[in-house]
């Protein structure tokens, strides 16, 4: 059978281009992709960091105005370490500045509904016979609401098979129902199980009513958006639908987060020479402005500051964590009052806890390496990617058993040290007394050194490499395109 050719259409790309999950998901499985033969061609929209990252890039095609409210355009070819990339030249669309989504001011851009009804538009016209490229892929790969609106062009015009996958049920593209003749939609779309969603026209459950095949990025995830508490409205579509629904687990890039290679840490370190470890803590609580010690751990954090991650949880432990005795070096940003209340902790608690608002990659990865144990109590979490970090720098993580972190976290007890799958510690349940009821679990575990280091090098075992996902969704595709004739 003829290894389908696949068209990846996304949003964002790292390391240009990141917002979140997808970005660093569109850099790395395309390319695992390609690395297990399939023919794969990332679609981007053509960002100015795009622009400074290949001012080479060659025309390959003029695009006329595809609908009434879709600007001419044009795709520019180049090449991102030998993966192919087509980006989407429209500069009264893309190129803006900052934020692929948002305004300087946090507010969604007014016209992101023509601005990711071309991209899903063009990413639809490259699977059809009308494309202008002597290219065609066999599936037409869409990522989130802002690519999940081609599915339905591709039903309703003809074209190759889709997959949708969902990094987050929770954003979903509605927008006013009079943007389904601006966007050049067919009259036939305009149905419960078409386009239409509670009066609004919804890019995802576009995707998700009208994709050959769906995905999300991990088991767990796949079967709580079938419930009502995760699923955001749609979870009962979802079930309809259970059939074609599949849950795939996110990897990571292994020779990026390489505790043994990574040029960001004071000192390489691997499963069998863990003491090494040890500077990186030394190095992270200089660097933090922590106190220098030994006698207690010290918890990480590396994260968007929000109710969703849990936090709320973490700060109304207050002013008992340096009290567990345990320090904390966070790095993050996002809701005012949690920010606020992180940093008046750390004012009251000066060299215990430590707080850096905003993002900095390469502090992420001294707090990986230099924290001792991790934390994501996060409420929801489809996949996650940090507690695989966590486990391949040998900090094992703290996390709540849902998504992506209970299909990777296995809650160490004597069962799971027999058997050596213990890699980590989760909480009974989501309240703040269980976050805490687990800390203390944490800081039991690494006062015997013996039973950290089995801990650690659990973790450090296990295998998150893309080239399992990657095989999965070969799998996926060869399904979605017999299925789709």
């Amino acid at each position: 059978m003829k290894i389908p050719a696949i068209l990846f259409a996304a949003s964002e790309m790292a390391p240009w281009v990141k917002t979140g999950g997808l970005g660093d998901i569109a850099a790395a499985l395309p390319a695992a992709l390609r690395r297990a033969g399939h023919d794969v061609r990332v679609l981007l929209p053509f960002y100015p960091a795009l622009q400074q990252a290949f001012p080479q890039a060659e025309a390959i095609a003029e695009l006329p105005a595809l609908a009434p409210a879709l600007p001419p355009s044009r795709l520019l070819a180049a090449e991102a370490d030998g993966l192919p990339l087509l980006l989407l030249d429209c500069p009264p669309l893309y190129d803006r500045p900052g934020n692929p989504y948002i305004t300087a001011d946090g507010h969604d851009w007014p016209d992101n509904a023509i601005r990711f009804g071309l991209l899903s538009r063009v990413a639809a016209l490259l699977g059809q016979a009308a494309s202008p490229l002597d290219w065609r892929p066999d599936v037409v790969h869409v990522n989130d609401w802002q690519t999940a609106l081609a599915p339905a062009w591709l039903r309703y015009e003809g074209g190759a098979a889709s997959v949708v996958t969902v990094h987050n049920i929770a954003f979903q593209g509605c927008f006013d129902a009079s943007l389904r003749h601006a966007l050049g939609l067919p009259d036939a779309a305009w149905r419960f199980d078409g386009v239409e969603y509670h009066g609004l026209l919804s890019f995802l459950k576009a995707g998700l009513q009208l994709a050959t095949r769906i995905t999300t990025v991990s088991p767990t995830y796949a079967r709580e958006i079938q419930d009502e508490a995760f699923g955001y409205g749609l979870a009962p579509l979802l079930r309809h639908r259970r059939e074609t629904l599949h849950g795939i687990l996110n990897g990571i890039d292994p020779a990026l987060w390489n505790p043994f290679t990574d040029p960001a840490l004071a000192a390489p370190y691997a499963a069998n020479r863990l003491a090494a470890k040890r500077i990186n803590r030394l190095a992270l609580q200089t660097e933090m402005g922590l106190e220098q010690t030994n006698d207690r751990p010290v918890f990480g954090v590396v994260s968007r500051l929000t109710e969703q991650k849990g936090h709320d949880l973490l700060l109304a432990l207050g002013d008992a964590l340096p009290e567990l005795p345990a320090q904390l070096a966070l790095l993050g940003s996002g809701d005012a009052k949690l920010q606020d209340g992180f940093l008046a902790l750390a004012e009251r608690w000066p060299g215990q806890v430590a707080v850096k608002l905003g993002f900095d990659e390469t502090l992420a990865h001294r707090i990986e390496a230099g924290a001792d144990c991790f934390l994501m109590p996060s409420r929801f979490e489809p996949c996650g990617l940090n507690q695989m970090y966590s486990l391949r720098y040998g900090t094992p993580p703290l996390v709540q058993a849902t998504g992506g972190l209970a299909d990777t976290v296995v809650d160490v007890n004597d069962a799971t040290l027999a058997d050596k799958t213990g890699n980590g510690f989760v909480m009974a349940d989501g309240s703040a007394e269980a976050l805490w009821a687990a800390m203390q679990r944490v800081v039991a575990a690494w006062r015997d050194k013996r039973l950290w280091l089995r801990i650690q090098q659990n973790g450090m075992r296990c295998d998150f490499s893309w080239r399992h996902a990657a095989a999965d969704y070969s799998r996926l595709y060869g399904d979605a395109v017999a299925a789709h004739g």
